[in-house]
């Protein structure tokens, strides 16, 4: 288990930094900035469901 904790707090932090350049480019009206936070967001997903697999698995 402490193996897979600091994975997933990264990445739970990845996406409140996601989440919190949305709000940010809803406020500012920058398309570029939400395009980021939404690769964030999912990356940050996607990185932990890794995460788990991995822990699941073994490896």
């Amino acid at each position: 288990m402490p193996r897979l904790l600091l994975p997933l707090v990264g990445c739970v932090l990845l996406v409140a930094l996601g989440v919190s350049a949305l709000m940010y480019a809803q406020y500012d009206d920058a398309p570029g900035l939400g395009l980021i936070a939404f690769v964030l967001i999912f990356g940050g997903i996607g990185l932990g469901v890794r995460a788990v697999l991995r822990a699941k698995r073994g490896v």
